[in-house]
């Protein structure tokens, strides 16, 4: 595509990303006093809003292949690659009701954090070290509780497609709630950054690819969950990055 067409492209599109958001904070900012499940309701009807923007406006939209690999009859782990906002939206429609495992300073961002606190997600505070895997573990004994599939990342922060393991290591917690709580952890990978790469105003259409892929074997200690992980979450979302890089338009 035209360098300058897909600038306008971008352009148009992150405009009305940003000005639908901050519309729906504060239209819908009374309903964080409503009960969770009614304000989540809210909160779906935004994240189909903004897939609305990105197919027509942008021209980009998403598949899911392996659904089959979902527990179908219990609470789930689901460890996910982590390439661009994108994917935070997408979790929301993909799944019913997710609890997702992010950084505490996420719920002090004005108007939107009052959103990100009423869903109940696992807020950590990642200063505190040995605390914070404590609070992932009390929150995922929560989440299993009320039956909500849980969501990590596993390397802990958004990458870019060219950095590695090496760059941003996988952190331990997953296999450690996997021990705590007993449920099977389901890898996610993807293509998003393809797409619409973490801090760039331009954004891609195409198609992404969300892939869960078979459970971490239940009869591996933590290393072996973490080192099964690591490999297939990486050979799958290279494999999906160069499936989505042949076909970029």
């Amino acid at each position: 595509m035209d360098k300058i067409l897909l600038f306008i492209r971008s352009t148009i599109f992150n405009l009305l990303f940003y000005g639908v958001t901050l519309f729906f904070c504060v239209l819908l900012l009374p309903l964080t006093f409503l009960p969770r499940r009614q304000m989540m309701g809210a909160v779906w009807i935004f994240v189909r809003s903004v897939h609305l923007i990105e197919k027509y406006v942008m021209g980009l939209d998403f598949e899911v292949r392996g659904r089959e690999n979902l527990p179908q009859d219990k609470c789930f782990i689901v460890a996910s690659k982590h390439e661009s906002p994108y994917e935070t939206f997408k979790l929301h429609i993909i799944l019913n009701d997710p609890a997702i495992i992010l950084k505490q300073e996420l719920l002090r961002i004005p108007l939107w954090g009052r959103f990100l606190a009423k869903s109940d997600p696992i807020a950590i505070d990642r200063k505190k070290g040995l605390k914070s895997l404590k609070q992932i573990v009390d929150g995922a004994q929560r989440m299993k509780e009320q039956g909500r599939p849980i969501v990590i990342f596993p390397q802990g922060t958004r990458v870019y497609i060219h950095e590695t393991p090496a760059d941003k290591p996988y952190k331990p917690g997953v296999a450690q709630i996997h021990e705590a709580t007993g449920l099977p952890i389901i890898p996610l990978a993807l293509n998003t950054g393809v797409f619409w790469p973490r801090r760039s105003w331009i954004k891609h259409p195409g198609k992404v690819v969300f892939e869960f892929l078979p459970a971490v074997p239940d009869d591996l200690d933590s290393k072996g969950i973490m080192k099964d992980l690591e490999f297939r979450l990486e050979e799958k979302s290279a494999a999906l990055a160069r499936e989505a890089q042949d076909k970029l338009i």
